[in-house]
């Protein structure tokens, strides 16, 4: 039988994993603080307006925050790989024999050795971009970042905040009477939050059951809190 009628292997991996963080800490954050603001307000205001404003300037004012934060940590990723291939590039130049030692380690960890060794480690040693790119990824374990990734990081938190915020909101643009519009709030919300945990486990892997689980309770201990002491105070 000609093997072209062997069953054909085709590997699906999920690799947008930035973007899934990325997606992941905005909706999380959209969907559980504005929430929390939400069901403190309700116990200490009498009305929905004034909700209503507070959680809107509060979605604005945190997505721009969290979008501010994705871009910076994206730019410190390109710095800090700039900053990494310099120094390797100085090593390679300066100290090639401790870093050729370096790669004839890193090899023999994969079961190389002898005339192999030799011979695997002379190919990559004689070429200075294809060893400088050895050692960055074998050695220090660094990727060269995508130069578009901090806008995309920083566009992907805030929209993914803003429609987490304004799930819980929602409510309180439609219903003048708090309790009503705090019911459905907890109810709209919990349902997100509970959709929301198992699709990021489904694309992480993670037992989907257990993912919706932990994201509902993280959710309703922070909007309790809030609640709680603006209960409390009030």
């Amino acid at each position: 039988m000609s093997n072209d009628h062997h069953s054909h292997h085709s590997e699906t991996h999920f690799t947008s994993t930035e973007v899934v963080r990325d997606i992941v800490i905005g909706m999380s954050d959209g969907l559980t603080v504005p929430f929390a603001l939400a069901a403190g307000l309700s116990a200490a205001v009498d009305s929905s307006a004034i909700i209503v404003t507070a959680g809107l300037a509060e979605v604005a004012a945190g997505a721009i925050a969290m979008g501010l934060g994705g871009y910076l940590a994206g730019k410190t990723d390109i710095e800090h790989y700039d900053s990494e291939l310099k120094r390797e590039a100085y090593e390679i130049k300066h100290l090639r024999e401790r870093e050729i030692s370096e790669v004839e380690e890193i090899l023999s960890e994969y079961g190389l050795k002898g005339s192999a060794l030799k011979t695997v480690v002379k190919s990559i040693t004689s070429n200075r971009e294809r060893w400088l790119k050895f050692m960055m990824k074998f050695e220090l374990n660094l990727e060269r970042p995508d130069p578009k990734r901090a806008f995309i990081s920083a566009t992907t938190i805030s929209i993914a905040y803003i429609i987490g915020g304004l799930i819980p909101l929602t409510p309180y643009i439609f219903i003048s009477d708090i309790t009503s519009a705090l019911k459905i709030s907890v109810i709209a919300t919990s349902i997100a939050l509970i959709l929301f945990g198992w699709i990021k486990g489904r694309f992480t892997g993670v037992n989907q059951g257990r993912s919706a689980m932990q994201t509902l309770i993280i959710g309703t201990l922070a909007s309790s809190a809030a609640f709680g002491l603006a209960h409390l105070f009030s």
